[in-house]
């Protein structure tokens, strides 16, 4: 099976990357103007950056443009020994982390025929630290290759920008994202479209909201709780409820990462399943349960942030339907709860209240505290029964 069939939606990508795949390992100077050392592969999130950036690498390391099944399990396990990862649970990727990758990125390989450095969510590094990293992207090693992912090329400082080679992947469809449920996990046809619209096309939720009956579940208490702010005293109650769901949802996503993490770990070093951890060895379990609690707070973080888009798929909907528009509605299974709030305020209301989604997110981004910022968006989300409106 080729590394690249579990992928979806960018076809005109996969055919650049297998093409420098293919140049790779060619003889010196033949297919120079398919391959560069250095990438950085852009797209909005859900669009599958880090999955093509995995992928590339399992050609690159193989020396296949197919890639092969061993290095594919060894790459996607993230235990491949000429592959290296550079991701952050935090806020920003640190400096020390570059260097120390840095370093790595002058071995030659070990095994296979390149080592691939990748840098997940590179826009979280600072200018300083980009600067640091600006020399190796301009000159690495004959056989190393760096990729780095964004979510556009706007996220990087212009002297990083000038010396990869940028790839920018678009929204895969939603029949395209249906499509590799069906294939890829067995997804009824009928629900794998629901999840692939709902998801709004980002691949990673869809495949939560296809498999994973809790989260179909958080995901419309949310739309149903917003839909039913009536007052600021609604709104506060509406808000606090929002963060546990958000909280649920990141604990649902984290708990099971964790525990395989933590088994990893322990047999990486030698310690049998419910063997005592020698004190010698309890520093590195620190530090990986330290990250699994910047994870978690990052988790919490998206789970609200994930409520805000789907908040704004769902007064997307109330406004078209105002407007009468002839455009498919993301949540077109909840049409009567979508009718009624759209008949119960103005098209200026329903598009104030989009605003004040947008100005949440950047002000949670901006450190605000989530309470206060969902607050304040739910205030313009109040809506009055037609009933009352009547009355008034």
């Amino acid at each position: 099976m080729s590394v690249w069939s579990e992928l979806t939606g960018q076809d005109a990508a996969i055919a650049l990357f297998r093409a420098a795949a293919e140049s790779a390992r060619a003889p010196a100077g033949a297919g120079a103007q398919q391959m560069t050392h250095s990438w950085l592969v852009t797209g909005p999130p859900g669009s599958g950056r880090s999955n093509l950036a995995f992928a590339f690498a399992t050609a690159l390391i193989s020396g296949d443009p197919d890639g092969d099944a061993t290095t594919r399990i060894q790459v996607e396990a993230r235990s491949h020994p000429d592959l290296h990862v550079l991701a952050t649970e935090g806020v920003i990727i640190k400096r020390d982390d570059v260097r120390e990758i840095v370093k790595r990125s002058h071995y030659s390989p070990s095994v296979g025929r390149h080592r691939v450095i990748i840098v997940e969510d590179a826009d979280r590094m600072t200018e300083q630290t980009s600067n640091f990293l600006l020399k190796e992207l301009e000159e690495p090693p004959e056989r190393t290759v760096w990729i780095l992912c964004a979510p556009s090329e706007a996220d990087l400082i212009p002297t990083i920008r000038s010396r990869v080679r940028s790839v920018r992947l678009q929204v895969p469809s939603i029949t395209d994202v249906a499509a590799l449920l069906e294939r890829r996990d067995g997804v009824d046809p009928v629900l794998a479209e629901r999840a692939a619209r709902e998801a709004q096309s980002h691949i990673g939720m869809a495949h939560r909201l296809a498999t994973n009956d809790e989260a179909r579940r958080r995901r419309r208490e949310t739309l149903e709780l917003a839909l039913a702010v009536r007052s600021a005293a609604t709104a506060v109650a509406t808000a606090a409820r929002f963060l546990e769901i958000a909280g649920e949802d990141a604990k649902a996503i984290t708990e099971l990462r964790d525990a395989e993490e933590r088994a990893n770990a322990l047999h990486s070093l030698g310690v049998a399943p419910g063997q005592a951890v020698p004190s010698a060895l309890r520093p590195q379990l620190k530090a990986l349960e330290d990250d699994q609690k910047r994870r978690a707070t990052r988790s919490l973080r998206d789970g609200i942030d994930r409520i805000l888009v789907d908040l704004s798929s769902l007064f997307r909907d109330i406004l078209l339907v105002q407007l009468a528009a002839d455009v498919e509605l993301v949540n077109r299974e909840m049409l009567a709860a979508i009718e009624a709030a759209a008949a119960s305020a103005s098209p200026a209301r329903t598009l104030a209240t989009l605003d004040a989604i947008q100005e949440a997110r950047t002000r949670i981004d901006g450190n605000v505290a989530p309470a206060l910022a969902l607050e304040a968006m739910l205030v313009s989300a109040i809506r009055r029964p037609t009933t009352e409106r009547g009355a008034a």
